[in-house]
């Protein structure tokens, strides 16, 4: 399940619909397209930045990914030449058998956890 995440353009708050905002009175697991009309964020309105409201976010776009396993993290603007990935490749675009080249070269990863594949990799906020 991919969950898009949108960004504050004045201060970099994140909102996180698998998080929500409790203390605001909205639940995880609220997209945001759901939140209500006045909605504002939460950051600029607590450090006096004014009222920030749904239009000052934008999604987020991630360009990294994390392994969960060994935390090795993939960049879109690098790629993995060696492994015939070119530089610019978005980490979406992998082929479905791509495996963590750094849990591959490692016996004791694999013979645990098996084949660390795309499945095992998360968005980076960055």
């Amino acid at each position: 399940m991919e969950v898009q995440r949108y960004r504050c353009k004045v201060c970099g708050y994140i909102y996180s619909p698998l998080r929500g905002e409790p203390r605001n009175g909205i639940p995880e697991g609220t997209k945001f397209e759901n939140l209500p009309e006045d909605y504002s964020c939460p950051v600029c309105g607590a450090t006096g930045k004014g009222r920030i409201g749904k239009w000052g976010f934008v999604p987020v776009v991630p360009t990294k990914w994390r392994c969960r396993i060994c935390g090795y993290i993939y960049d879109n603007a690098r790629g993995e030449p060696q492994h015939g990935i070119p530089a610019g490749t978005r980490f979406e675009d992998l082929p479905a058998d791509y495996r963590c080249p750094v849990c591959l070269g490692d016996p004791k990863i694999t013979e645990f956890y098996g084949d660390v594949r795309k499945q095992q990799f998360e968005p980076l906020d960055l």
